[in-house]
């Protein structure tokens, strides 16, 4: 996907640090959720691509469709304390979450973005990594940050929220 592989290039740019609190790339569509199921549609039916958390939580691609363009997918987060969530309706409605820089919570009672409450960009070097990102999505991408974050959850939840849980119901068994 040209979009994360721009990201990537920028997070190599960056040495380390965060573009938002906790959110790191890792191996496009490295199976991190297979522990969640073992059924084969279940396991193809996500294409992993990042930690969304410090604590473990992944995003997803949820093949909702064959669509060609991976890009317009809605994301799903498979939570760390349990819990798999829609968060945005597409990558870049992620990308603008992402510009507002607060930790991502999910569990089976839903997903949300918590206050910022600063400690990681008191890191050397870290508040500068995550202006030089505001920049870079608006260069790119002319997005800016979501005026809140957790309106695109709701998005995405009023959109495919139903669909979803349909879906998902029968490999997963609620904690």
């Amino acid at each position: 996907m040209p979009e994360l592989n721009q990201l990537n290039d920028l997070e190599k740019q960056l040495g380390g640090h965060f573009i938002s609190d906790g959110f790191e790339l890792f191996e496009f569509g490295e199976a991190k959720h297979d522990g969640w199921s073992d059924a084969q549609e279940f396991i193809d039916a996500f294409i992993p691509f990042a930690y969304a958390n410090g604590s473990g939580a992944g995003y997803a691609l949820w093949r909702v469709d064959d669509r060609a363009d991976l890009a317009t997918l809605p994301i799903a987060v498979f939570g760390d304390e349990g819990g798999i969530r829609l968060t945005a309706r597409n990558l870049r409605d992620l990308l603008r979450q992402l510009a507002c820089d607060r930790p991502l919570r999910v569990d089976w009672g839903g997903a949300s973005f918590a206050e910022y409450d600063g400690y990681h960009r008191e890191r050397e070097g870290a508040a500068e990594a995550h202006a030089t990102y505001v920049e870079w999505l608006n260069q790119h991408f002319g997005l800016a940050p979501a005026d809140d974050p957790d309106e695109l959850i709701y998005a995405v939840e009023n959109e495919l929220g139903e669909r979803f849980e349909a879906w998902i119901k029968p490999f997963i068994e609620e904690g």
